[in-house]
């Protein structure tokens, strides 16, 4: 791998890292989001348990207080769908270089890993009840496919991806 590719590799990292921290935190204490219980074994490409929709977990009440809980699980989804596929993605780009893997072998683990992040996103925009969490759920999907499509995903990592976590964290709540 040339110094170059290694230079961009370390910097998206550092990126990535940053964008975490900044965006994937509750926006009302500062924590990391809990991960919404599993309630089926079904995964993504990442690896991560994918939440399904159970009649158990919805509370009772009013239709704005379901459509609240769902909000707030769906979005606390996607944050630890994004948060596990940035770390994979750290993990990648961290293996390639002390692998001295080519440019070429780095891009194809970085789309792999994006286009399987997608695929998780797009399942949790289905789940969502709120018309406008849903639009912003699947927007987020579609963004991630244009990353796995790139031709440079490790430019899309440190222009695009790094704004999504904020996003979310502004945006995705009930």
């Amino acid at each position: 791998m040339s110094r170059r590719a290694v230079t961009a590799l370390r910097a998206t990292a550092l990126l990535t890292l940053a964008a975490l921290a900044a965006g994937c935190q509750s926006a009302e204490d500062g924590a990391e989001p809990a991960a919404a219980p599993a309630t089926s074994d079904s995964t993504v490409s990442t690896g991560t348990a994918v939440p399904a929709t159970s009649a158990a977990s919805t509370p009772s009440g009013s239709p704005s207080a379901v459509t609240a809980a769902n909000t707030d699980e769906v979005c606390r989804a996607v944050d630890k769908l994004i948060l596990t596929g940035s770390k994979k993605i750290v993990a990648d780009s961290a293996d390639a270089t002390r692998d001295e893997a080519t440019n070429e072998e780095l891009d194809a683990r970085l789309k792999r890993t994006l286009s399987g992040l997608a695929d998780g996103v797009r399942k949790q925009a289905a789940r969502a009840e709120d018309p406008q969490i849903e639009a912003l759920i699947r927007a987020t999907a579609k963004q991630l496919d244009a990353g796995a499509r790139s031709a440079s995903p490790v430019k899309w990592m440190s222009t695009t991806f790094v704004n999504i976590p904020p996003k979310l964290a502004r945006e995705c709540r009930a």
